[in-house]
């Protein structure tokens, strides 16, 4: 008989599944989380809500009143909004109900390899345009790549993990007016930079906007992403998404954390971004270390030291950062989260000493 493994698809057996390397640290700056949990006046009014509502009933077939507080939340319509279990999720969607076999999909790397895996799982092909030397967008070779290749999809990272890059909002409009295939932009950490391509989609309407409640508002537990677009489009992808895809928990909690933004997770925004210009400054003081400037809540740090000894160093003591050097254009970079003051005090301490060993 011939082996079950061959009825899966040979470009999905090729690839390597998605996975993070586990460790067990005290101190965890690998997964760009925010270092401060969800404020516990958001759980308790979370916990209050749900205390009386039946866990034996489905929650709504859409979410609808969920759905209408990100309308308001993102001063976008609700019927051009949708959620999932996760951006994860909206990223598979949009992917699911426009790539087929031969397909095209843009990508810059380095960039979240959870774009390439899709597209390959889906019998996509990869157009591929390296960032540049400073590890920032090269708009231009975007450009051309579009108009040489005519990808049915461009996914751009804004700010970009791993480097935090940013795209402007002009180069944009030039790449949206470039092609017809649809554009999406991946704004999960779009809180740290302050800026965002929504406001774009009413004039180009092949734009796609995802977000996520996993990185400035505390809840990557809770996995609860979101999408933002035209009502036409968020119509048709939402065919791609599973019935009651978001738990009643997850909603509600979103909810909360909409309602109290500006009074419970402002401010921590506000502590991240002090702390990330903080030890942007001091890596940079660290003789064989090159930071990255960075519009999100992570740095990229070239290493005159080998990147891999610089992790295993950090994590004899306790401090998990993110090894990136299997990315394209990284191989002497490791990838640091900003955590707590207190955190934060303890990497810089340590690698002051790792690297003048």
């Amino acid at each position: 008989m011939r082996d079950p493994i061959e009825n899966v698809k040979p470009q999905v057996r090729a690839l390597r599944p998605y996975s993070l390397r586990f460790e067990d640290a005290r101190i965890k700056l690998n997964q760009n989380e925010n270092p401060w949990d969800t404020p516990t006046e958001i759980k308790r009014e979370t916990f209050r809500r749900l205390e009386n509502r039946p866990w034996s009933r489905y929650p709504e077939f859409i979410a609808s009143r969920l759905i209408g507080d990100l309308g308001e939340f993102s001063n976008w319509t609700a019927d051009g909004t949708l959620v999932g279990n996760g951006s994860n999720e909206l990223i598979q969607a949009v992917l699911m109900v426009s790539v087929s076999d031969g397909k095209r999909v843009l990508i810059n790397e380095p960039t979240f390899s959870l774009y390439r895996q899709v597209t390959t799982i889906l019998g996509g092909e990869i157009v591929s345009v390296p960032l540049t030397a400073a590890l920032t967008y090269d708009v231009e070779a975007m450009r051309t790549a579009i108009e040489s290749s005519k990808p049915d999809v461009v996914i751009i990272c804004s700010p970009n993990n791993p480097t935090g890059c940013l795209i402007g909002k002009d180069d944009l409009v030039s790449l949206l007016e470039t092609t017809d295939g649809l554009i999406v932009v991946d704004e999960a950490y779009f809180e740290f930079s302050g800026e965002t391509v929504l406001p774009l989609i009413e004039q180009h309407r092949n734009l796609v906007v995802l977000r996520t409640f996993s990185k400035a508002l505390a809840m990557a537990a809770l996995r609860i992403g979101y999408l933002l677009t035209t009502p036409e489009l968020a119509r048709e992808i939402s065919k791609a998404l599973l019935p009651y895809n978001l738990n009643v928990f997850s909603q509600t909690a979103a909810e909360v954390a909409m309602e109290n933004f500006e009074s419970s997770y402002r401010p921590l925004v506000k502590a991240i971004l002090a702390e990330r210009d903080r030890v942007f400054l001091e890596l940079g003081r660290i003789r064989g270390l090159k930071p990255v400037r960075s519009s999100a809540n992570f740095i990229v740090v070239r290493s005159a030291v080998d990147p891999h000894l610089v992790f295993d160093k950090l994590l004899q003591r306790g401090i998990l950062i993110r090894d990136v050097t299997a990315y394209p254009m990284l191989k002497d970079y490791f990838r640091v989260s900003i955590g707590s003051p207190e955190e934060n005090d303890l990497l810089l301490k340590s690698l002051r000493e790792i690297v003048a060993a």
